[in-house]
């Protein structure tokens, strides 16, 4: 049986994300704001807020034990949507072609879900078109831990082989093949495409 929904990730899949897109407007030295990266505001860190650590709470947290960078932790919550770039090359095409067909569009991220409540409202044209999407943050999951998929599945009305869910992350493309899911693990559009045409969905 062939899919006939499509279910999308969001950072690097429908828009970059960048997180030192944010920090080289704030920090002037390249090895400072290495270091602040790299040790400061971490992806683990970051992570914490995916799974749905309020910001408050974990900005709090980091400033105590970094009272030096407090103003720059600070920043992350207030000014996140600098970390995001325009709708990648040619994914606004492939949404609105697959809309137009009737395709479902469904989407699970791992985003915070305050920060995502603050996202998606600068682009209707491109959240509009989904059915639903299930926010990590919101949801206290965070891919690829299975459950999140079958709960995905479960809210969308769909069963595994109904579907193709296209991420960035070989990880979490692994973890929805074993859902059951067929897993697209996305480079850029124009290969995505030929993927999707493949399978009668473009």
């Amino acid at each position: 049986m062939k899919p006939h929904a499509v279910i999308f990730d969001v950072g690097n899949v429908l828009f970059p994300w960048r997180p030192r897109s944010l920090y080289e407007r704030l920090i002037g030295d390249d090895r400072a704001l290495d270091a602040f990266l790299a040790n400061v505001l971490t992806m683990a860190w970051h992570t914490e807020l995916d799974r749905g650590r309020p910001f408050a709470e974990a900005s709090a947290e980091l400033a105590a034990a970094h009272p030096e960078h407090a103003d720059l932790i600070a920043a992350w919550g207030p000014r996140f949507n600098e970390t995001l770039g325009p709708p990648i090359a040619g994914m606004a095409e492939i949404l609105a072609e697959l809309d137009s067909r009737g395709v479902p569009l469904f989407a699970i991220t791992n985003f915070s879900g305050e920060f995502f409540r603050a996202f998606t409202p600068l682009h209707p044209d491109i959240f509009g078109r989904f059915r639903d999407i299930v926010v990590s943050g919101d949801e206290k999951l965070i891919k690829p831990d299975p459950a999140i998929y079958a709960l995905a599945l479960a809210r969308f009305g769909l069963k595994g082989p109904d579907s193709v869910f296209i991420d960035d992350s070989a990880k979490n493309i692994a973890a929805a093949d074993d859902a059951g899911i067929h897993g697209l693990l996305f480079t850029d559009a124009d290969k995505l495409r030929g993927e999707l045409e493949a399978l009668g969905l473009l």
